[in-house]
């Protein structure tokens, strides 16, 4: 057993053997070897050793059997430095200096993990600054960290397990009848993985829950006054719904002057909204009115129903949009970059590449189930461009999200 005990302004290892002995061990390891090693960890050499009736109140005699009292050994382990125990170089590595604050309690399993795994010369292997453990110092280590730390060093049978994993999968390469252990050791490893984070969909619940209640609530008012709503004013509004729902777009820049490239020549144009997403990529989006008649002929042509003239020419607009700003491009980004480097984080910049275009407009509701069916191939036929959606499309992922995170 090994514990640790404060003298003065020193730290001493003490060490008891678990089990009784005729003969003291260590010292004949000592007197043979010039050293001993505790734990596969503590090296210790004669003269580290202390007087044990030093210590005769720190050990508590009436505690011990007496093969205990005869066997304790006591170690010189580290002296205090300020607010700091500085453990002596060499006992456990001898690459770097190790601290502990004066207050931590410590325990073997600071130094050896899972009974055989040191954990200083494990950590010399990452690093070969001085360590420092818990107080104040500017790069020290939490002991609540440390801890954690020393939960994640592995045992030595999950050491075997990962070898034999590891030739196994180089020996099925050649041989037959390998056993295979790697799955047997993922097997393992699947069991001892037990930590789970914050479960973040219950702690936002009730915040997403108010927050998409009063986007679908918002909504259903503007439909149903859109008449009191100018043009400007009604897609103002429904951009911010829009932010809100797609949270990927961070940025929305209204108004913005593009240039077309045309073959009599540079045109300027001007888009009503353009976004960025967290990428710096740009998408760019149309939202009308939602007319009663916008979207899909009440008559048929060839048996079929077949867009109205808003709807496909909002499309043309939008195709004709993106196929200005492909090839505007390199020019484009730099413009971009100039024009809105107030707005935009340090370094961020904005890309053109092939970008999306968003379509907000029309209903349903006034839709026969032909009609909706013709619109949905309409819709399809631009998927890889133009995402094209109602307001009734809006009011229905409002639905589905809010009962979604009611069920949660």
């Amino acid at each position: 057993m090994i514990n640790f005990l404060k003298l003065d302004d020193k730290l001493v290892l003490r060490y008891i053997p678990e089990f009784p002995s005729s003969t003291n061990w260590i010292g004949d390891a000592i007197k043979t070897k010039g050293f001993v090693i505790l734990k596969k960890t503590f090296y210790y050499e004669d003269e580290d050793v202390l007087n044990s009736t030093e210590f005769q109140e720190e050990t508590e005699v009436d505690d011990y059997e007496d093969f205990e009292i005869e066997h304790t050994t006591f170690f010189v382990f580290a002296e205090l430095f300020g607010d700091y125990y500085k453990i002596k170089k060499g006992i456990l590595i001898d690459h770097f200096d190790i601290f502990i604050y004066k207050d931590v309690r410590l325990n073997t399993n600071f130094f050896v993990a899972n009974s055989d795994v040191s954990v200083f010369r494990v950590i010399k292997n990452i690093s070969h600054n001085d360590f420092y453990l818990g107080g104040d110092n500017p790069s020290a280590v939490p002991v609540d960290e440390f801890e954690k730390l020393i939960k994640h060093f592995p045992s030595s049978y999950e050491r075997r397990k990962y070898v034999e994993a590891r030739i196994a999968s180089i020996l099925r390469n050649y041989l037959d009848g390998i056993k295979d252990a790697e799955k047997i050791y993922q097997k393992y490893i699947n069991t001892k993985l037990t930590k789970q984070g914050v479960d973040l969909t219950k702690t936002f619940q009730e915040v997403d829950l108010i927050k998409y209640m009063t986007i679908l609530e918002k909504l259903q008012g503007m439909l149903k006054d859109e008449n009191q709503y100018s043009e400007h004013q009604w897609q103002e509004e429904i951009l911010q719904i829009i932010l809100l729902l797609y949270p990927k777009y961070i940025f929305a820049f209204k108004s913005v002057p593009i240039q077309a490239k045309l073959s009599d020549g540079i045109k300027d144009k001007q888009l009503d909204f353009l976004l960025v997403d967290s990428n710096g990529y740009i998408d760019v989006i149309e939202i009308k009115k939602p007319f009663e008649n916008a979207i899909m002929t009440k008559g048929i042509y060839r048996d079929n129903y077949i867009p109205l003239r808003e709807l496909s020419g909002t499309v043309m607009q939008i195709e004709k949009y993106i196929y200005y700003l492909n090839r505007w491009s390199l020019e484009g980004e730099k413009f971009f970059k100039k024009r809105y480097e107030a707005q935009l984080p340090e370094e961020f910049d904005i890309k053109i590449a092939n970008p999306n275009g968003v379509i907000i407009m029309g209903r349903e509701n006034n839709l026969s189930s032909q009609q909706k069916n013709d619109f949905e191939v309409v819709k399809r036929k631009y998927k890889n461009i133009v995402d094209i959606i109602t307001y009734d499309n809006l009011l229905e992922r409002l639905h589905f999200t809010i009962e979604q995170i009611q069920k949660m």
